[in-house]
């Protein structure tokens, strides 16, 4: 079997295939390149020595069942056979679930969580977006401290798992997205430096020195980045990948990373013909990340829109701290304006941030399945203090018309999971650090972080703590009692009219109109024929549609059609959906 590794600064390099040691030779064709055969098969384990150093895992490991710091082992994609006869499904009109394969289930397994797949595709998503697979320290963690960008933990069941949940997907008819992270390497087992310059001080991120993009030796910094993203498209078969937190990939030559990611991902589509797509989560609010590479942008897909979700936030709660400030002051104005514009900050000026933030998005050029509308994340629920979600923040009724405006808006609808439900249960920070002063500066961290914000120490729960993490785990008997139950079908029934009524996913963003009364706390919006409106106030409302010939199509609580008038009388806390006849 043929072995081969990237190392530019080393002078010897040695192969450890099954206890047995075989130098290696330079590639004479691909500088920095070193290559050697050694007898391989299916599991063996494999490492390399740089210069007589320690033994190390391969930067491109497809497996590691150690974890980051242990030995390689080979995998062999081609034995694996696929059940599904898939051709993909693409982005417009879909809608994306969110799991966290550790919580999605008690077992915290890749096949657990197949086994759960069932209950998305009676809800009506299309897509599932899995949040980072690669190894990180421990069992239990998010997955953002991976290193191995091309392996899967092993406590969530490693490659074959991988393969058997996206078998089974495929056969429900639901898409798969995976969230990779580029922009960082975990500390556990980060042995890339030892191998060249994945890293550079030239940049900066929060987490110390950048991944090198743009110098000395970034060109192969960069196609290990592609390669890996292109091996789970190709030998997963995944659908997707989004990206994770694109404003800190530092990157300053003329031919961007992202752009050049993207245009190997069109192109693997091309080859595989199945539609394939890139999301990123970016705070720059630059519409050049989702503008057509044709149209001078970098081609990308979607992009998460955090303004949707923060406008949303603050009507819904009345929280005003930090990032929220902005669109707390704004109102059912800020809701107004993400529903008809994508972005809030395009260009105007940022409290938080102290300077103007981002560009206008042209509406007639852009459009909306380019945006992820959600009301909840991974982020936005396990970076509060106390992991609480909504459901612990609002009443049933308010949480009836945040899914009415996240399934009915002009953009890709994406939900967390558990969130179909009004699940109970929190979703918390945890961490499974062997490492016990990293396992500690995390902890310590935390806690500091919150009691600058009031927090006491004792109330902030331990990462490192195993009840953090069951705590998170969803609990499935609730969606069979209320109110529970009654919230599950409402986010069916609001799924099934999304597939049904075209104008729900009309990509047009110039099409939606809106009208509101911060006063009375009612907002309302029409798309094509389809008109939604939400009452927040807690007292009836009298909503002016001026739609006198409209049916209704779903609705929270009990409400008649508009009069002759074009009025509606929406009950407190609620919403409905009508149809212009």
């Amino acid at each position: 079997m043929q072995f081969e590794v990237w190392a530019p600064q080393a002078g010897r390099v040695t192969l450890r295939c099954d206890d047995v040691t075989h130098a290696l030779e330079r590639d004479p064709e691909r500088a920095g390149w070193w290559r050697g055969e050694a007898e391989a098969r299916e599991g063996s384990r494999y490492g390399f020595a740089v210069d007589d150093g320690p033994v190390l895992p391969d930067p491109r490991s497809r497996r590691q069942p150690d974890g980051p710091d242990g030995l390689s082992a080979v995998v062999d994609h081609e034995r694996y056979h696929w059940r599904a006869q898939w051709r993909g499904r693409p982005l417009p009109g879909a809608v994306l679930y969110e799991l966290h394969v550790g919580t999605y289930t008690p077992e915290g397994t890749l096949d657990a969580a197949a086994g759960r797949l069932g209950h998305l595709a009676e809800l009506g998503v299309t897509h599932v977006q899995l949040m980072p697979l690669c190894p990180f320290p421990g069992t239990h963690g998010w997955g953002y401290e991976g290193v191995s960008l091309w392996a899967v933990h092993e406590p969530y069941g490693g490659p074959e798992a991988l393969k058997r949940f996206v078998d089974r997907a495929h056969e429900l008819g639901l898409g798969v997205v995976l969230d990779v992270v580029h922009n960082h390497f975990g500390p556990s087992g980060n042995y890339l430096p030892v191998f060249g310059p994945y890293l550079t001080d030239t940049h900066h991120t929060p987490w110390g020195a950048a991944v090198n993009l743009d110098a000395p030796g970034s060109d192969e910094v960069r196609a290990f980045l592609i390669g890996s993203a292109l091996a789970w498209l190709r030998d997963y078969r995944i659908d997707g990948l989004r990206l994770d937190a694109v404003h800190a990939l530092v990157d300053t030559r003329a031919h961007h990373f992202l752009e050049e990611l993207s245009e190997a991902v069109d192109a693997l589509a091309a080859e595989t013909e199945r539609p394939l797509f890139l999301v990123a989560e970016s705070d720059l609010n630059d519409p050049r990340l989702i503008t057509p590479r044709a149209e001078g942008g970098l081609g990308l897909h979607a992009q998460w829109n955090d303004d949707f979700h923060h406008a949303l936030h603050t009507t819904l709660t009345g929280e005003s701290q930090g990032y929220y400030a902005d669109f707390a002051r704004a109102g059912l104005g800020g809701l107004a304006k993400t529903l008809t514009g994508g972005y809030f900050h395009d260009g105007s000026y940022s409290s938080f941030r102290e300077r103007h933030h981002g560009r206008p998005l042209d509406r007639t050029r852009v459009a909306g399945h380019r945006l992820l509308g959600y009301g909840q994340t991974h982020d936005q629920v396990g970076n509060r203090a106390q992991g609480d979600r909504l459901s612990a923040l609002l009443s049933p009724g308010l949480l009836a018309c945040a899914a009415t405006l996240i399934l009915t808006a002009p953009f890709t609808p994406m939900l967390f999971m558990g969130e179909e439900w009004a699940a109970g249960t929190p979703w918390q920070f945890f961490t499974d650090h062997t490492d016990p002063e990293l396992a500690d500066a995390v902890r310590r961290g935390r806690r500091r972080e919150f009691a600058a914000h009031g927090w006491k120490e004792e109330d902030v729960p331990d990462p490192q703590g195993p009840a953090t993490r069951d705590r998170s785990c969803l609990d499935w008997s609730e969606p069979e009692r209320e109110p529970h139950a009654r919230m599950l079908a409402w986010y069916r029934q609001l799924l099934a009219l999304r597939h049904e009524q075209p104008d729900l996913t009309d990509p047009d963003l110039a099409d939606t109109r809106v009208a509101f009364d911060e006063e009375r706390r009612w907002i309302a919006f029409r798309r094509g024929d389809v008109l939604v409106a939400v009452n927040l106030a807690a007292e009836p409302a009298e909503l002016p549609l001026g739609v006198p010939h409209a049916r209704v199509l779903a609705a929270w609580e009990p409400v008649d059609k508009p009069g002759a008038d074009g009025v509606v009388q929406l009950p407190g806390e609620s919403a409905v959906v009508l149809a212009q006849d």
